[in-house]
């Protein structure tokens, strides 16, 4: 039977299940990726579990996100992930060298690979052809331990490219399109596979853009084809070996499809505060702008800062903006030296900071409040800037150059110059010395986890009770987020390594009263939330923290699908409204009382709770095996 390149994909690594869609799946993992916000706790998990060593091909820890070093917490994490990536023989990239996404792509990444990463953007590495899927950090322990990945087969959506991009849109047009098409839930269940005669025109690099949004779509994860373009991308990156060619058979079909042709795009913007609320740059045109920031994970590429750069070439960034350029990679950053295209920036006026997240995450670069921040980044969430009353818009490298030079929302188009035509290297920076590859076995037996002071163990969850009374402690809107949730930023993510500590922000940006009132109950409590609840980042934090002050059950409209698979993992049971009009009739105070809760979960979709002498219904979507997990208090506990 033809197929096309996500069933290939998935079935040269079934190790049981039926590729229908909806049926859990279980696939071996070749690689894991785990970068230091999330790290961290996985490394814990690894230390919970027993486990002597990796049983993966590669598994790389990266240092990305929490560069900010203001006092020592960082900086003794550092030494912590340094010290497990020794102990349990995973390669290790310190501070400096990058984001993950891009530099596991540039040295680790080849077509056929399956991966799983403690990061939701970990799907960026589909640009290679392989099958890269975010999930929580527990679910890349299990990895590591040799486990395979556990999801319920998705569904596969088609997006036929043709054409070509015309002058001044760029990659990040594309994916803009595809979330005003759709919407932030638009891929919930599915892979989104593109394929088509516009491949042609879209380098590995711009294919790295379009998979890492679609994250932001709610997809499982996002494939291309390893084709001519992944060669030459492979072999400008010194590892032309490692090309295998994979494309869709002829007569592969789809479960969806869509159609895009690239040469009738126009320029794209995701106003405040969704990457959903997507308009023509254009209609915005003339809003008033403060900072500019390009780089992150969602635009890594030599040519996305190259391009500003020679928008830039001879002029001076607007009086008002600040423009700040993160590099995302030390071999990035040699190339834009290399070219020239540094000095064009720094001639510009542009501010260079580190190579790694920063601002996407919230560390660093907070914009003013209320002032406009245009960012090549993958989200602009409520608050995740740093910013509390923030307003981030997210554009194309050109889009944000524009803004640069005028110092308001500007089409490129508009600009009076000809669309600058960038001459990339026949050769990228190729620096693998730059990580720190596996100790052999007898060495790293010897090796100790070096945890400083900030560093706390995993905490023990016990299992779920037959019978519980669970006042709800909060109830929520639709689509919320992790961030949410759990705040990242310069405030918040020095904690990751003490779940006492950070469950403190837990619900900030929501209600600053959650945690205080939450800890104070005793035998636990339950959320209820709208649509798509737990969408953006990976972050197991969410989760854990929440449970640490007593969450037992999260009752929603729908989950987005990695904090769903989160939930189930730390023990806490995440249900469905039947009827969505039960949600409006339970509120904050109510108390639901569950009888027979651990007979209803085993042995049937649906259960009952009830409510001042009102009876509920609701719907679970868990496997047997991760209605055992949840029995027990989590996969840990289960294992």
């Amino acid at each position: 039977m033809a197929q096309n390149v996500a069933e290939k994909l998935i079935s040269s690594h079934l190790e049981s299940g039926s590729m229908t869609p909806g049926e859990e799946i279980a696939v071996r993992i070749d690689h894991t990726l785990t970068q230091d916000a999330t790290g961290t706790l996985v490394m814990l998990e690894l230390e919970a579990l027993g486990l002597e060593r990796v049983e993966t091909e590669t598994s790389v820890q990266y240092v990305d996100h929490n560069l900010l070093q203001t006092d020592e917490k960082n900086s003794e994490d550092h030494i912590f992930l340094r010290s497990a990536a020794a102990r349990f023989g995973l390669w290790y990239s310190p501070a400096g060298n990058g984001v993950s996404h891009p530099v596991h792509q540039s040295r680790f990444g080849r077509p056929g690979v399956t991966m799983v990463g403690s990061d939701s953007h970990t799907c960026a590495a589909g640009a290679l052809g392989m099958l890269a899927v975010g999930v929580g950090g527990l679910e890349v322990a299990m990895a590591m331990a040799g486990d395979p990945l556990y999801i319920d087969m998705p569904e596969i959506m088609g997006v036929e490219l043709t054409g070509e991009l015309p002058p001044w849109v760029s990659a990040k047009d594309v994916i803009l399109e595809m979330l005003r098409r759709h919407g932030v839930k638009g891929g919930v269940g599915r892979i989104i596979e593109y394929y088509g005669d516009g491949l042609q025109t879209l380098t590995a690099m711009d294919r790295h853009v379009i998979a890492n949004m679609g994250a932001e779509l709610g997809a499982t994860t996002t494939v291309f084809p390893a084709d001519e373009e992944v060669r030459r991308y492979l072999d400008a990156s010194d590892r032309g070996d490692d090309f295998t060619e994979i494309v869709a058979d002829e007569g592969a079909t789809y479960d969806h499809h869509d159609a895009i042709d690239l040469s009738t795009l126009e320029p794209l913007i995701a106003a405040p505060s969704s990457p959903g609320n997507v308009r023509p740059v254009r209609e915005c045109a003339g809003e008033e702008v403060f900072q500019v920031v390009v780089g992150s994970s969602a635009n890594p590429g030599l040519r996305d800062f190259a391009v500003v750069a020679e928008i830039l070439d001879g002029a001076q960034a607007h009086r008002q903006v600040s423009l700040d350029i993160n590099p995302t990679s030390r071999e990035v950053l040699a190339d834009l030296i290399a070219g020239g295209w540094l000095t064009k920036l720094v001639a510009a006026g542009a501010r260079i900071h580190q190579s790694g997240c920063m601002g996407c995450i919230g560390m660093g670069e907070a914009p003013a409040q209320g002032r406009n921040s245009l960012r090549t980044m993958p989200r602009n969430f409520p608050g995740r800037s740093g910013t509390d009353e923030d307003s981030v818009w997210l554009c194309s490298p050109e889009t944000a150059a524009a803004a640069a030079l005028t110092g308001r929302i500007t089409d490129p188009r508009d600009l009076d110059m000809e669309y600058p035509q960038v001459r990339l290297p026949e050769r990228f920076s190729a620096n693998r010395s730059m990580l720190i590859p596996p100790l052999p076995p007898a060495e790293a037996r010897e090796v100790e986890l070096v945890k400083g002071s900030n560093i706390s163990s995993l905490p023990d969850f016990d299992p779920l009770p037959e019978d519980i009374d669970l006042p709800i402690a909060l109830k929520v809107g639709d689509n919320i987020s992790t961030d949410e949730i759990l705040p990242a930023g310069s405030r918040v993510l020095p904690f990751r390594s003490n779940i006492p500590k950070i469950s403190e922000f837990t619900f900030t940006q929501v209600d600053p009263t959650y945690a205080e009132r939450a800890a104070a109950i005793e035998g636990g409590h339950a959320i209820i939330g709208g649509e798509n609840y737990g969408q953006g980042s990976s972050r197991e934090h969410a989760v854990i923290a929440p449970r640490y002050l007593g969450l037992r059950v999260v009752i929603a409209k729908s989950m987005a699908r990695i904090h769903w698979q989160n939930l189930a993992n730390f023990g806490v049971l995440a249900l469905e409204f039947v009827e969505d009009s039960a949600y409006e009739s339970l509120e904050q105070g109510d108390v639901l009382e569950f009888r027979n809760l651990r007979e209803q979960l085993a042995n049937s979709p649906t259960m009952t709770a009830e409510v001042d002498g009102r009876s509920y219904e609701f719907r679970h979507r868990l496997s047997t095996r991760q209605v055992e997990m949840v029995l027990a208090g989590g996969r840990i506990a289960n294992r």
